[in-house]
Protein backbone atom coordinates (compact mmCIF):
# COMPACT_ATOMS: atom_id res chain seq x y z
CA UNK A 1 0.00 0.00 0.00
CA UNK A 2 1.30 2.91 -0.92
CA UNK A 3 1.01 5.91 1.81
CA UNK A 4 1.93 9.16 -0.65
CA UNK A 5 3.39 12.19 1.86
CA UNK A 6 1.74 15.42 0.79
CA UNK A 7 2.42 18.58 2.32
CA UNK A 8 -0.56 20.37 4.37
CA UNK A 9 -1.18 24.30 5.05
CA UNK A 10 -2.84 22.98 8.27
CA UNK A 11 -3.11 21.00 11.05
CA UNK A 12 -6.24 20.10 10.42
CA UNK A 13 -5.52 19.14 6.86
CA UNK A 14 -2.96 17.21 8.06
CA UNK A 15 -4.36 15.05 10.59
CA UNK A 16 -7.80 14.13 8.51
CA UNK A 17 -5.40 12.60 6.12
CA UNK A 18 -3.55 10.77 8.97
CA UNK A 19 -6.91 9.56 9.95
CA UNK A 20 -7.72 8.47 6.58
CA UNK A 21 -4.63 6.63 6.15
CA UNK A 22 -4.95 5.01 9.28
CA UNK A 23 -8.18 3.61 8.06
CA UNK A 24 -7.06 2.38 5.53
CA UNK A 25 -3.89 0.27 7.04
CA UNK A 26 -6.35 -0.95 9.73
CA UNK A 27 -8.55 -2.17 7.46
CA UNK A 28 -6.52 -4.47 5.58
CA UNK A 29 -5.85 -6.87 8.17
CA UNK A 30 -7.71 -8.44 11.39
CA UNK A 31 -3.94 -9.35 13.00
CA UNK A 32 -3.33 -6.86 15.88
CA UNK A 33 0.88 -6.96 15.41
CA UNK A 34 0.48 -5.81 11.84
CA UNK A 35 -2.11 -3.28 12.03
CA UNK A 36 0.15 -1.60 14.80
CA UNK A 37 3.14 -2.29 12.84
CA UNK A 38 1.91 -0.66 9.55
CA UNK A 39 0.26 2.57 12.25
CA UNK A 40 3.93 3.03 13.47
CA UNK A 41 4.70 3.36 10.10
CA UNK A 42 2.01 5.84 8.82
CA UNK A 43 2.15 8.10 12.12
CA UNK A 44 5.98 7.93 11.37
CA UNK A 45 5.98 8.86 7.60
CA UNK A 46 3.06 11.43 7.67
CA UNK A 47 4.15 13.27 10.76
CA UNK A 48 7.11 15.82 10.14
CA UNK A 49 10.01 16.67 12.65
CA UNK A 50 9.81 12.96 14.59
CA UNK A 51 12.36 10.81 15.53
CA UNK A 52 10.24 7.84 16.76
CA UNK A 53 6.67 6.70 16.59
CA UNK A 54 5.17 3.88 18.22
CA UNK A 55 3.34 1.96 20.83
CA UNK A 56 3.63 0.31 23.97
CA UNK A 57 1.30 -2.37 24.96
CA UNK A 58 -0.07 -3.35 28.26
CA UNK A 59 1.42 -6.71 29.85
CA UNK A 60 1.47 -8.37 33.19
CA UNK A 61 0.75 -4.68 34.72
CA UNK A 62 3.65 -3.06 33.16
CA UNK A 63 3.80 -1.36 29.56
CA UNK A 64 5.92 -3.71 26.57
CA UNK A 65 7.07 -2.27 23.88
CA UNK A 66 5.39 -2.92 20.60
CA UNK A 67 6.02 -1.87 17.12
CA UNK A 68 7.59 1.52 16.54
CA UNK A 69 9.79 3.14 13.86
CA UNK A 70 13.03 4.59 15.01
CA UNK A 71 15.84 3.55 17.28
CA UNK A 72 15.70 0.89 20.12
CA UNK A 73 14.00 1.83 23.00
CA UNK A 74 13.30 0.57 26.53
CA UNK A 75 11.24 -2.50 26.24
CA UNK A 76 9.50 -2.08 30.03
CA UNK A 77 7.94 0.27 31.52
CA UNK A 78 6.54 0.38 34.82
CA UNK A 79 3.02 2.64 35.44
CA UNK A 80 4.12 6.02 36.45
CA UNK A 81 7.37 5.83 35.17
CA UNK A 82 8.70 8.33 32.77
CA UNK A 83 6.19 10.22 30.32
CA UNK A 84 4.21 6.72 29.31
CA UNK A 85 3.72 5.33 32.53
CA UNK A 86 2.50 8.69 33.64
CA UNK A 87 -0.09 8.45 30.83
CA UNK A 88 -0.91 5.06 31.95
CA UNK A 89 -1.53 6.22 35.51
CA UNK A 90 -3.07 9.45 34.93
CA UNK A 91 -5.18 7.79 32.04
CA UNK A 92 -4.23 11.77 30.25
CA UNK A 93 -2.44 12.59 27.21
CA UNK A 94 0.51 13.96 28.02
CA UNK A 95 2.38 16.62 25.61
CA UNK A 96 5.77 17.60 27.19
CA UNK A 97 7.52 20.22 25.65
CA UNK A 98 11.02 19.79 26.91
CA UNK A 99 11.74 16.28 27.64
CA UNK A 100 15.42 17.44 29.22
CA UNK A 101 13.22 19.38 32.12
CA UNK A 102 11.30 16.36 32.75
CA UNK A 103 12.08 15.07 36.54
CA UNK A 104 11.08 11.08 35.11
CA UNK A 105 11.71 11.08 31.65
CA UNK A 106 13.18 8.15 30.18
CA UNK A 107 15.75 8.79 27.47
CA UNK A 108 16.07 6.33 24.63
CA UNK A 109 17.52 9.08 22.11
CA UNK A 110 19.48 11.86 23.31
CA UNK A 111 18.21 13.73 20.60
CA UNK A 112 14.65 13.57 21.53
CA UNK A 113 13.56 17.19 22.76
CA UNK A 114 9.74 17.25 22.87
CA UNK A 115 7.29 14.06 23.64
CA UNK A 116 3.55 13.32 23.27
CA UNK A 117 2.00 10.21 25.24
CA UNK A 118 -1.96 9.57 24.42
CA UNK A 119 -3.51 6.31 26.35
CA UNK A 120 -5.07 3.57 23.94
CA UNK A 121 -8.14 2.87 25.72
CA UNK A 122 -11.98 1.69 24.87
CA UNK A 123 -14.85 0.14 26.22
CA UNK A 124 -12.81 1.02 29.67
CA UNK A 125 -9.61 -1.39 28.85
CA UNK A 126 -6.52 0.17 28.86
CA UNK A 127 -4.32 -1.45 25.87
CA UNK A 128 -1.00 0.90 26.19
CA UNK A 129 -0.39 3.92 24.82
CA UNK A 130 1.00 5.21 21.67
CA UNK A 131 4.25 7.70 22.08
CA UNK A 132 5.47 10.16 19.87
CA UNK A 133 8.94 12.00 20.25
CA UNK A 134 10.41 14.81 17.96
CA UNK A 135 13.89 16.21 18.18
CA UNK A 136 12.28 19.80 17.91
CA UNK A 137 11.71 21.57 21.46
CA UNK A 138 8.05 22.10 22.10
CA UNK A 139 7.24 20.06 18.50
CA UNK A 140 3.64 19.13 19.82
CA UNK A 141 0.62 21.76 20.64
CA UNK A 142 -3.00 21.35 21.03
CA UNK A 143 -3.62 20.80 17.75
CA UNK A 144 -1.52 17.98 17.72
CA UNK A 145 -3.17 16.19 20.96
CA UNK A 146 -6.01 16.64 19.57
CA UNK A 147 -5.15 15.14 15.82
CA UNK A 148 -3.53 12.41 17.96
CA UNK A 149 -5.94 11.43 20.11
CA UNK A 150 -8.94 11.30 17.55
CA UNK A 151 -6.16 8.85 15.86
CA UNK A 152 -5.62 6.92 19.55
CA UNK A 153 -9.62 6.98 19.60
CA UNK A 154 -9.29 4.78 16.10
CA UNK A 155 -6.35 2.57 16.89
CA UNK A 156 -8.04 1.74 20.10
CA UNK A 157 -11.58 0.96 18.86
CA UNK A 158 -9.92 -1.18 16.08
CA UNK A 159 -7.80 -3.05 18.69
CA UNK A 160 -10.86 -3.91 21.00
CA UNK A 161 -11.72 -6.78 19.23
CA UNK A 162 -8.08 -8.04 18.60
CA UNK A 163 -6.90 -8.61 22.04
Amino acid sequence: MEIPYRAFDNQTDLYAYLDEQLAAVLRETEDWLAGLANAASVLYLLLPQLNWAGFYLMKDGALSLGPFQGKPAVSRILPGSGVCGTAVQTGQTQVVRNVHACENHIACDLNSRAEIVVPLEADGRLFGVMDIDSPVLARFDDGDRQGLERAARRISAWLADKM
